[in-house]
């Protein structure tokens, strides 16, 4: 199969990204229902956040080293060091995670009752079996998207995603009659056994097809042959400072956990209501992460784009690939963050999500900062520069843990002190990694208009959305009441709200051609055949 472009391998994964976790919030209401609301939610999260955790740790590093040294080897034509990185690459992988699933199960006891959530303790033990599947399947994902590939991955994560939702809610409603520990155990099933069917259908798709594998680049006799030790050594350097870098990001949802249900339970909370607060907030961060996958979609996409722009030396290149990043990423989460702000009470009401919406309104912005965490991560990935990254992440954590231990136990403040806390964790590392790369890869980038153009638009996309919301639900009131008013309401004000967005995004020259091709028809209907040619990337 031919290798991508990177608008063409964004847009493969970013559509199996949104079907994943749109299969996750649909998932989310059932699996509430079925193990009984916000607290026992709160025990399923915080064993997630731990695999979650330990999934980071094993599966970010060398997989990204896979995608980063294949795309820099095949791109000066050396075939023979990309087939040794994968096989040394994937050989590391298993070992890793047959030793990270051994030392999760050791320590889910000790962790869980630490963290005030000891009956998380066997859903995290459930878990590990898939840190052993997803490392592996890790592998072969880092190998297509090295050679600009995404399909198989995209497919395989959609093959995961269905059998996570049906399995999961499955074990969830078998195990629940022994007790909510064991509901939640069921919850983990679908996770292990969806990793299981990913990593056996890469497996079959990297042998079955010839054209893929890193063995057949073996036909240039002139190719430089690393030998081994060369080869661990630059993925050790590369995969190190990226697990570090991501990790930390990581950390501080599992030290969240910790954090903020201890500080609500220091201002005065009862531990249950503590951990049905929290079991309301991660209701939030399951929402929020809509977008942000779509941006780790953009990610792994430019990840290979900007390492072999680097690997060429061409400087022009580079900066159309990181001001492409941007862009892109700025213009999805901006009108996210809008849209999740104006209708968090009716999303909620329409995945009977019961409370907390007022979490999602106030906490909307987050969006956007998580969103430039991730595309400057991969940036400075992309261009052999991440300890700078871990240091900004450090102080970004330190800080913090600082504001959620001082204002999650205010009584008045409580669980919005972990927003506040958010914003400035990610606030800090944010400004100083834009001026680190400013400084390092000496580039313009136009942030004024990548800002300026889509939050226009966003503002305009509000008045739609507010408009049709409240006219539909009024008009509607004569027929429906209670749910299908609201939801009937909410869903064609959202689809208004996304053909506003693109419409003004068009007016104001926001979109360009190429992007407008990748629209699916029946919506470029909608949009004015307006010329654009504002910005120009080599995608």
């Amino acid at each position: 199969m031919k290798k991508q472009s990177t608008s063409k391998g964004f847009a493969i994964l970013s559509s199996a990204a949104i079907a994943v976790k749109l299969l996750s919030i649909i998932y989310m209401p059932f699996l509430l229902s079925i193990i009984g609301g916000s607290r026992p939610y709160a025990i399923y999260g915080v064993a997630y956040q731990i695999y979650a955790f330990i999934y980071v740790l094993t599966n970010t590093g060398i997989p990204s080293s896979i995608s980063k040294l294949i795309s820099e080897f095949v791109a000066v034509g050396n075939y023979r060091s990309a087939k040794k990185t994968f096989r040394i690459s994937r050989l590391l992988l298993c070992i890793l995670g047959i030793v990270m699933a051994f030392t999760m199960f050791c320590v889910s006891g000790p962790l869980t009752i630490y963290m005030n959530y000891g009956e998380a303790k066997y859903s995290v033990m459930a878990l590990c079996p898939a840190i052993v599947f997803t490392s592996v399947a890790s592998a072969y994902k880092g190998y297509f998207q090295g050679i600009r590939n995404m399909k198989p991955t995209a497919i395989s994560q959609v093959l995961e995603g269905i059998l996570n939702t049906v399995l999961s809610l499955l074990f969830a409603a078998i195990f629940i009659r022994y007790g909510v520990a064991a509901g939640c155990v069921g919850a983990t099933m679908g996770t292990t056994l969806g990793a299981l069917a990913s990593a056996i259908y890469l497996i079959v798709i990297y042998e079955k097809n010839k054209d893929f594998k890193v063995c057949n680049f073996d036909n240039n006799k002139k190719n430089l042959n690393h030998t081994n030790k060369q080869v661990i050594r630059r993925i050790l350097k590369y995969s190190i400072p990226i697990t570090l870098s991501i990790g930390i990001i990581s950390a501080g949802t599992v030290i969240d956990s910790y954090n903020i249900t201890s500080r609500l339970i220091a201002g005065g909370y009862l531990k249950d209501n503590a951990q049905s607060l929290y079991g309301m907030y991660l209701k939030y961060t399951t929402l929020i992460n809509m977008p942000i996958t779509i941006i780790s979609a953009l990610a792994v996409a430019v990840l290979p784009a900007i390492s072999t722009a680097v690997a060429l030396k061409d400087k022009q290149l580079v900066a159309n690939k990181i001001n492409f990043a941007f862009r892109i990423s700025l213009l999805i989460v901006i009108p996210a963050a809008v849209g999740f702000s104006l209708l968090g009470k009716p999303i909620y009401e329409l995945l009977h999500l019961s409370d907390g919406y007022k979490i999602m309104i106030f906490g909307s912005v987050i969006v956007i900062f998580s969103a430039l965490i991730q595309i400057q991560t991969t940036i400075l990935q992309g261009i052999g520069r991440l300890y700078a990254v871990i240091c900004y992440s450090v102080l970004g954590l330190i800080m913090k843990y600082i504001v959620n231990y001082i204002l999650v136990a205010i009584p008045s403040v409580n669980i919005y002190g972990a927003i506040i806390g958010s914003t400035v964790g990610f606030g800090v590392p944010i400004i100083l990694n834009i001026l680190y790369i400013l400084k390092i890869v000496k580039i313009k980038i136009n942030f004024k208009a990548y800002i300026y153009k889509p939050l226009v638009s966003s503002i305009f996309m509000a008045a739609v959305v507010y408009a049709s919301y409240n006219i539909l639900s009024y008009i509607l009131g004569f027929i429906f009441k209670g749910y299908f008013n609201n939801a009937i309401s909410v869903l064609i004000a959202i689809a208004l709200g996304m053909l506003a967005y693109f419409y003004a995004m068009v007016l104001n020259k926001g979109i360009t051609n190429d992007e407008l091709d990748t629209i699916l028809s029946k919506i470029k209907r909608f949009i004015p055949n307006k010329k654009n040619n504002t910005f120009k990337y080599h995608n």
